[in-house]
């Protein structure tokens, strides 16, 4: 009589638990690492009732903090650099417009005159980046 061993040859199955393991660990890195990536600056937006107005692909962003950093596309500056750097920024540019995210707790003085050192950098158009008041 023949064994059963010499009938069935090598064993040729991949083993995908140790595969399927470390798919699932990585699955719950990826799950708490997205949000966190995604937040960027913790910036408090003034809420509003009107609806969001469509955007362009290539925007150019400022960002005030609240406690009156500046930062331009991810960028942190001072905010007596901010004329230049935004006269850099816009040098052989037709469209020169900007949005401008501020937080709700920095001083509307403070706000005012970075939108005037924005018009002197030659920035006609300024976008005020608000939240809708029925987001939370």
């Amino acid at each position: 009589m023949i064994s059963s061993k010499k009938q069935r040859g090598p064993l040729s199955e991949i083993n995908v638990v140790p595969l399927v393991d470390i798919m699932l660990v990585l699955l719950i890195v990826f799950m708490i690492a997205a949000p966190m990536m995604q937040s960027g600056m913790p910036i408090d937006l003034p809420k509003v009732t009107t609806r969001p107005l469509p955007s362009k692909e290539d925007v150019q962003v400022l960002t005030i903090t609240k406690d009156k950093g500046v930062i331009l596309n991810e960028k942190k500056l001072e905010a007596t650099d901010l004329k230049a750097a935004i006269q850099l920024l816009f040098t052989n540019r037709p469209d020169k417009e900007i949005f401008l995210r501020a937080d709700s707790r920095v001083p509307y003085g403070f706000v005012v005159s970075c939108m005037g050192l924005i018009r002197e950098a030659g920035v006609e158009k300024i976008n005020i980046v608000t939240k809708n008041i029925e987001e939370r």
